[in-house]
């Protein structure tokens, strides 16, 4: 048997060194335990068939029967609450790229209940500066481990985001539609005439998505669905908060 490549044993260093720790209770072992992957809140039926949104009493929305969002559907796995919240925070902000792999099973475990009629996956992109400084895309993580448990494919070289903005977490809704307003939009048309799940970690007020799809459209994508780990909701369904 040969020897392990060195890679492989920078990693068996580190985690010697940095034992995982869970990013929701704190206890060694995992970075996300079982005992806190209990605890997420699933979005589960009935929600509004073209935002997602839980609805309680089925049909559109009342936001989406005047304003519908561009895409064909929204679709979110969980609640942007408690220690979901926690994870995505950890994998966005604090750099810990070791636990996308088990939220990408949370995308993986969605899919194989509920596939969407799409031929390719391509996440949200960042612009280039933002990617320089945290060094990876963790919507394109989420993508690939999408990508690897269902078999579809993944493209992140073509949607691009050719406007740096400021984030989104501060602004309201108006303002994260004119933050994001053409930041994106694909290198060539490779994408032409096929049917995109567009992925990304949080739904919010659907603006960054809705972004994308302008871009999307133009590039010739024939129609563009949404998937996302988690989105916030409002207590009645009636509003995108």
């Amino acid at each position: 048997m040969g020897a392990n490549p060195p890679s492989a044993v920078i990693q068996r260093l580190l985690g010697l060194l940095f034992p995982p720790r869970c990013v929701g209770c704190g206890r060694l072992g995992h970075w996300f335990c079982e005992e806190c992957q209990s605890t997420v809140r699933l979005i589960t039926p009935p929600y509004c068939p073209r935002c997602g949104q839980p609805n309680e009493i089925g049909g559109l929305c009342p936001l989406c029967q005047i304003d519908p969002p561009r895409l064909s559907a929204i679709r979110s796995v969980s609640y942007l609450d408690g220690v979901m919240e926690k994870a995505i925070h950890a994998l966005k902000y604090k750099r810990l790229r070791s636990i996308a792999p088990v939220l990408g099973t949370y995308l993986a475990d969605y899919w194989r209940h509920t596939p969407l009629p799409v031929d390719i996956a391509v996440p949200v992109p960042l612009h280039p500066s933002r990617l320089r400084h945290r060094g990876y895309n963790h919507s394109a993580l989420l993508a690939r481990e999408l990508s690897a448990a269902s078999g579809l494919p993944v493209m992140e070289d073509c949607l691009l985001r050719v406007r740096a903005t400021v984030p989104q977490v501060q602004l309201n809704a108006r303002e994260r539609r004119e933050n994001v307003a053409g930041a994106f939009r694909c290198a060539d048309e490779r994408l032409a005439g096929l049917r995109v799940l567009l992925v990304d970690d949080v739904c919010t007020t659907s603006a960054t998505l809705n972004a994308c799809v302008e871009g999307l459209l133009a590039g010739g994508a024939r129609e563009v669905w949404g998937l996302t780990l988690a989105r916030t909701c409002s207590p009645h369904g009636s509003t995108r908060v």
